[in-house]
């Protein structure tokens, strides 16, 4: 009978495989993509009126990895190790004539791998766009799933899943519009917020865009069937079938600056060497002090000289070129 270590490790493979996605070899229905430049976090919002207060649900996603801690908030603030799809409900409430600083009002493990908690994995599943039967358009790109997400956090929970629609274009890269991050709307900007101008009679504020120049964007958040389905859509070229192997402009400039940068370290590093191990060979050697510690520090000192012959002859020959050809005037 085999012990529980030996299962254990029998097991770990499967375990490992199912934490995350494998953004850089995704495949289906024989089409494949890289993902990878899209890790990291991203935010997108649902900014509504639940009158008397503000509602702000902020959905930060990493279709990569798990989402890291944020050192700003508390424990019971933020969602729990292995998430890889968080919500967290904001709450705004009117404070004389502006807002008060909002606070968490609720936490949402939407998708992850929350095996020892509750027991769901997140399960990925992908499935390519063109030649799918709900794809009406013939979209190119491709659906992600992910699972896992129960709320409450708790066996007891309503299961929760995201479905994010990447779709092909060429023009962005997807990364756009999350160089400054709002996680929430700042109490300063909630003050300058007025009422609405289409209805006078509304206390409804103005509500602000804080996904403005995003290529990620919210869908719908809502129950479908028995489970709770966030939906995002996400237009990028790394969605594109024929983005995986092709040369990223971004990457070659890179690539190209870096071995720039390293040509003109390695040189430095070779001309330092030389001039310190010959003025340590010129001193103990022969005792040079001064300029003479330098090899050749005589060619040395003559170059500001050099130069300044060399940059007279070039002036006098392009003075030269103004002449007649040689010929004088007769």
């Amino acid at each position: 009978m085999p012990s529980l270590r030996h299962t254990a490790l029998l097991l770990l493979p499967t375990l490992i495989t199912a934490v995350t996605l494998d953004c850089n070899h995704i495949r289906d229905s024989g089409a494949s993509w890289d993902l990878s430049k899209l890790s990291g976090p991203k935010t997108v919002h649902r900014v509504r009126w639940e009158r008397p207060s503000i509602e702000n649900t902020t959905f930060t996603i990493d279709i990569c990895t798990g989402l890291p801690k944020d050192p700003k908030l508390n424990k019971d603030e933020q969602c729990a190790s292995g998430t890889q799809v968080c919500a967290k409900e904001w709450d705004y409430h009117r404070e004389g004539e502006g807002w008060a600083k909002g606070f968490v009002k609720k936490v949402i493990e939407i998708a992850g791998e929350f095996k020892t908690s509750h027991g769901r994995g997140m399960d990925p599943k992908v499935t390519r766009l063109k030649g799918d039967a709900g794809n009406e358009d013939d979209k190119e790109g491709l659906r992600v799933e992910l699972h896992g997400g129960k709320y409450p956090n708790e066996r007891s929970g309503v299961p929760q899943k995201a479905v994010i629609e990447l779709l092909c274009d060429r023009k962005v890269s997807g990364n756009e519009g999350f160089e400054e991050e709002k996680n929430s709307i700042d109490t300063e900007g909630f003050g300058r917020m007025g009422r609405r101008d289409d209805d006078e009679d509304s206390d409804e504020p103005e509500l602000p865009d804080l996904d403005e120049g995003k290529n990620l964007k919210f869908i719908s958040y809502k129950k479908e069937e028995d489970t709770e389905v966030l939906r995002l859509r996400w237009k990028t070229k790394y969605a594109c079938e024929d983005a995986r192997g092709s040369k990223d402009p971004e990457d070659e400039k890179k690539a190209g600056w870096g071995f720039f940068t390293w040509f003109i370290i390695v040189l430095f590093l070779l001309v330092a060497t030389y001039i310190i191990f010959g003025s340590w060979l010129n001193y103990n050697r022969y005792g040079a002090r001064g300029w003479d510690l330098i090899p050749h520090g005589d060619a040395i000192r003559d170059i500001p000289y050099i130069v300044k012959d060399w940059g007279s002859s070039v002036v006098e020959r392009l003075r030269g070129g103004d002449s007649r050809g040689g010929y004088s005037a007769v």
